[in-house]
């Protein structure tokens, strides 16, 4: 049986280098909250306004016996270098403001960007910042649609 409450259609699930530094960038910075966490393997669920990710401490697994790891090829920081994992938020300014107050590293800073889909337009007032790890975070506030100038490719 699955509990709703605790999943989502995708829940990306982030390597770390400290979980306790990762924890408080996303809990006192960012705003999420722990739904759960196993402390001894260096884990946690996180939920954002519906977003949620894991976070996995690497080099944590031996210490409860376990050799269960996920990664691929060899680890350097940036992590996650090539993606950016877009989170829909509500009131992106003052978010962007406690970030900016914190010292976080902001990739770009707050904007208002339209993106063509189809026949429409879509905005999103968004900015990215960096987690400690360096993956980067574009947080997101919907502003609406319009439709495309035909005239306009």
């Amino acid at each position: 049986m699955t509990n709703k409450r605790l999943t989502t259609p995708l829940i990306p699930e982030l390597s770390c280098s400290d979980i306790k530094l990762s924890l408080s960038f996303y809990i006192d910075i960012l705003g999420f909250k722990i739904q759960y966490s196993r402390e001894e393997e260096g884990f946690a669920m996180l939920e954002r306004q519906g977003a949620r990710l894991m976070l996995d401490e690497i080099n944590k697994h031996p210490l409860t016996g376990t050799n269960r790891t996920w990664i691929a090829g060899s680890l350097e920081k940036p992590f996650g270098r090539g993606i950016n994992l877009e989170i829909k938020t509500l009131d992106v300014d003052k978010l962007y403001d406690r970030v900016h107050q914190s010292g976080a590293t902001i990739f770009l800073p707050i904007e208002e960007k339209w993106y063509r889909a189809d026949d429409i337009e879509v905005s999103n007032h968004q900015f990215i910042v960096l987690d400690p790890d360096g993956y980067m975070f574009r947080f997101a506030e919907d502003l609406g649609e319009r439709t495309v100038d035909a005239n306009v490719v």
